[in-house]
């Protein structure tokens, strides 16, 4: 099956995304929050508030429909990158109606790319997140689409960054954020990792982009949700359970330019040309 250009501009209708606070607390262990540092984020008793990166969970409600519709080989399927918008803090209980559209069908001639918009509002109506998802499609070039736009890039300053975080990836935490709705094999079976090339199952690449944005928002946000606007990078190289991840970050007026790697790698960027922006 090849990729239709027809389905450029295709849009999903509305659909329902329904959590609780469980949901929100399950993502937040997922992505490494803990009970010293993060209570609020863990203990219904303070909510429990949930972590702005749980925005990018509500977009898996309309991920596969326009992945099935422009028609791609899911076997060559990549998450190239990600850039996640928050509006207004979530609630610990919510029923979301999740839209998504075809943004973007590039052929980059041995590749072709996909980028997908993807947004949710709340009960009342009000636009709570917008996700942008950028695919890669290893089995997919040439199917005689436009070639994509150059993208901004983004590299942190010639200068010590204003916070570093160190944290310690647990072996089993690709089992545990597999729960809150990515059950890829990829970051569970080791067969299916040495298939796709990796000595052992990998983390997600959400997982790690949760990481940086707990960073983000304890160091550049002071725990305040309110000024989260926006995380973005993209994913550049695997790190894998056990690893100790190194998040760096440059603050410059309301933006955070980061640079995210595993200690044991330090010259392989894991999220790359990335940044978050700040209200």
């Amino acid at each position: 099956m090849a990729i239709d250009p027809q389905t450029l501009g295709y849009e999903t209708g509305p659909t329902e995304f329904r959590y609780t606070w469980r949901d929100a607390v399950v993502y937040a262990l997922g992505v490494g929050a803990t009970a010293d540092a993060n209570l609020d984020f863990l203990y219904e008793d303070r909510g429990p508030k949930v972590l702005p990166t749980f925005a990018s969970i509500p977009t898996f409600a309309a991920f596969d429909a326009l992945v099935d519709k422009i028609g791609c080989d899911r076997r060559g399927m990549v998450h190239h990158s990600q850039r996640l918008e928050v509006f207004k803090p979530m609630r610990p209980n919510a029923c979301l109606k999740v839209t998504g559209r075809v943004s973007g069908l590039y052929d980059l001639k041995r590749f072709a790319m996909s980028i997908f918009d993807i947004e949710a509002h709340d009960e009342e109506g009000d636009l709570v997140t917008r996700g942008v998802v950028t695919l890669l499609l290893r089995n997919d070039g040439k199917f005689g689409g436009e070639r994509p736009p150059r993208t901004e890039r983004v590299s942190p300053p010639e200068r010590e960054p204003d916070f570093e975080v160190r944290e310690i990836v647990p072996p089993t935490q690709a089992l545990l954020y597999r729960l809150s709705g990515d059950y890829n094999p990829l970051h569970a079976d080791p067969a299916f990792a040495a298939e796709a090339g990796f000595a052992r199952p990998i983390l997600h690449g959400l997982c790690t982009f949760g990481y940086a944005g707990r960073a983000v928002l304890d160091q550049a946000c002071g725990g305040d949700r309110e000024r989260f606007a926006a995380l973005q990078g993209q994913f550049s190289a695997p790190v894998f359970p056990g690893d100790t991840l190194v998040i760096e970050g440059w603050k410059a007026n309301d933006r955070v330019v980061l640079r995210v790697t595993a200690e044991a790698r330090p010259d392989d960027l894991c999220l790359s040309n990335a940044f978050a922006e700040l209200r």
